[in-house]
């Protein structure tokens, strides 16, 4: 197991090339602030805060405590990444700046990998003039290297087309400078996460990681099983309590330092509380830290071995506390959810009134706005509303489908109401409402997709636009056009399958809700659109020739009663067609 940890560490300096290329220079600099802000808060206080426990309640030497506190203050960035992309949460708040602690952290962990060496009783280096020359020398190699060398080979071997060359050349550019690094007395590690970065804005970045990639996993999940294999399982056989408090201890003390530090950022609660959940684990960089603080004799065996199990634990207990945050949190967050009063809506007895102001209803806005054309726009998110209003946009917080809101928005008086919200069941229900109150009153509504727009259509609606459906026929109208079909036949053939289409959905309304009808219909459709175009392209033809016939026609010069052929012959009534025309 020993041997595999040693060979398998390769997967984690692979792991770090890899985020070096993720972080772009620019990236870094759009990112600053949550990243080294909040970032640097979050493992600075927690790393601060654990390892003043293990230095005061758990006796350990100084220079242990903090390897630890800082290890343990490292969080899963593969478990947590994965977690939110499953439950669709990457782009909520808690998702974003999830995301961006991670990035620090897995910036912080080649600081901390660097460090060990100077924290280990045994000095093999001479940290002399020369010595920082070396590193300068090598780092000052690698920028110049990676501008001036790597990049016009990767052309070179690009060219080439040989796929397993620009893999050879990969795997052997990562592996050179980490046996540098390791050369000079520099983690291999902080040499390829180097590398990585002054590779990120290489036009060649997607293809050394998805060169790297498949060894990085290989090499990766040997390292978690050779830990494994050294883990001694018997010891949480015979200690379980004291096991699996520590790793509860872990993720409480995790979940209060980063839930303040999210809320002193200017979070709400319930966000700050799924942010502290979120990053409350311990991360696989525990182990390669720890491991490597071991293997520097920083670390005893004994207790390198009692972390990694409370890690494990710790990790192990995420979807749980994911669980509860679920079942008793967010029920809990709803309930005390900040109510705020709809706003109170002039009586402008405006003509036209817009229920949702996102894409749509914007767009629509700013039309009747050039014509001077005056509306009323209500939006059901607070957050929404709020932005809209900062450039200038008069737009009204309140719900569409309530009648009271709608009575203020002057409901009476209106000529057009659209319906631009994207919620559809809301859609539907505003829709009813109006159908059923105000019959005569134009409603104009946007549709998700067919089972919106046959849904809208039952409620009464007759003036409804598809989402995508216009902006996709713009395209492939301008698709067939770049393919070198003349405007005018591009036109005509959008123009076609568009008839066709509106007739199709208006036959098909009937039978919507019938899965088998509907597959069966569909099929039909497309063969009689097939067909349609082939008759079509019959018809071009034949005008084409009846076009042709007629241009000659038409180059015709008719023979004056005086002019007579080469023969003599009078040719009054004929016509003669040049041969050159």
């Amino acid at each position: 197991a020993e041997s595999l940890l040693h060979f398998s560490e390769f997967g984690v300096v692979m792991l770090l090339f890899i985020i070096g290329l993720e972080l772009q220079p620019s990236r870094l600099w759009a990112l600053r602030r949550s990243i080294f802000v909040l970032g640097g808060l979050q493992v600075g206080l927690t790393g601060i805060i654990l390892m003043a426990i293990m230095y005061q309640f758990f006796s350990l030497k100084l220079d242990t405590a903090f390897i630890v506190g800082f290890g343990l203050a490292l969080s899963s960035t593969a478990f947590v990444l994965q977690i939110l992309n499953e439950k669709e949460q990457l782009s909520s708040t808690h998702g974003r700046e999830a995301f961006t602690i991670l990035l620090f952290q897995d910036i912080a962990v080649i600081p901390l990998l660097a460090v060990i060496p100077f924290l280990s009783g045994v000095r093999e280096q001479s940290y002399d003039l020369i010595y920082f020359g070396k590193v300068f020398a090598v780092f000052a190699g690698l920028i110049l290297a990676s501008r001036y060398v790597i990049r016009p080979f990767f052309k070179f071997v690009a060219s080439s087309g040989a796929s397993e060359l620009l893999t050879a050349v990969a795997l052997f550019i990562v592996m050179g400078v980490s046996i540098l690094m390791g050369q000079i007395g520099l983690s291999m590690a902080l040499g390829a996460f180097l590398t990585g970065v002054l590779l990120a804005d290489s036009e060649y970045r997607h293809e050394l990681e998805a060169s790297i990639e498949p060894f990085k996993g290989l090499l990766l999940g040997l390292f978690f099983m050779s830990v494994g294999m050294l883990t001694d399982v018997k010891f949480i056989i015979a200690h379980p309590i004291f096991i699996i408090s520590c790793a509860v201890a872990l993720m409480l003390i995790k979940f209060t330092v980063i839930a303040g530090i999210a809320k002193a950022f200017g979070n709400r609660w319930p966000t700050s509380i799924r942010l502290g959940v979120t990053l409350a684990q311990g991360g696989e960089f525990a182990f390669v830290l720890f491991n490597v603080a071991s293997t520097q004799n920083v670390l005893r065996p004994e207790l390198e071995n009692t972390l990694n199990l409370i890690v494990t634990i710790s990790m192990a207990l995420t979807p749980l506390a994911f669980l509860l945050l679920e079942k008793v949190g967010e029920p809990l967050f709803a309930k005390s959810k900040p109510s705020r009063d709809y706003d109170t809506i002039p009586d402008h007895e405006h003509p036209v009134i817009i229920a949702g102001f996102g894409r749509v209803g914007q767009i629509i806005g700013r039309v009747l706005r050039m014509h001077n054309i005056e509306f009323t726009a209500i939006e059901r998110s607070a957050n929404r509303v709020d932005f809209v209003r900062k450039f200038g946009n008069q737009v009204y917080y309140g719900d569409p489908k309530n009648p009271e809101i709608l009575r203020a928005a002057g409901i009476d008086k209106a000529r057009i109401f659209i319906i631009a919200v994207d919620d559809l069941e809301r859609s539907i229900t505003t829709a009813e409402y109006l159908h059923h109150n105000y019959p005569d009153l134009v409603v104009l509504a946007r549709a998700r997709d067919r089972q919106h727009y046959y849904r809208l259509r039952e409620v009464g609606v007759r003036h409804i636009w598809r989402e995508t459906y216009l902006s996709s026929l713009d395209m492939s109208r301008e698709s067939l056009q770049l393919l070198g079909i003349t405007p005018e036949k591009a036109r005509e053939t959008i123009q076609t399958f568009r008839d066709y289409d509106d007739d199709l959905i208006e036959r098909q309304q009937a039978i919507y809700d019938d899965e088998a009808s509907m597959i069966a219909s569909a099929k039909s459709a497309m063969a009689e659109l097939e067909s349609l175009f082939d008759e079509d392209i019959g018809r071009s033809r034949k005008m084409d020739l009846g076009e042709f016939e007629e241009a000659l026609r038409s180059q015709a010069t008719p023979v004056n009663e005086d002019d007579s052929d080469n023969t003599g012959n009078n040719n009054e009534g004929n016509i003669v067609i040049h041969p050159n025309k």
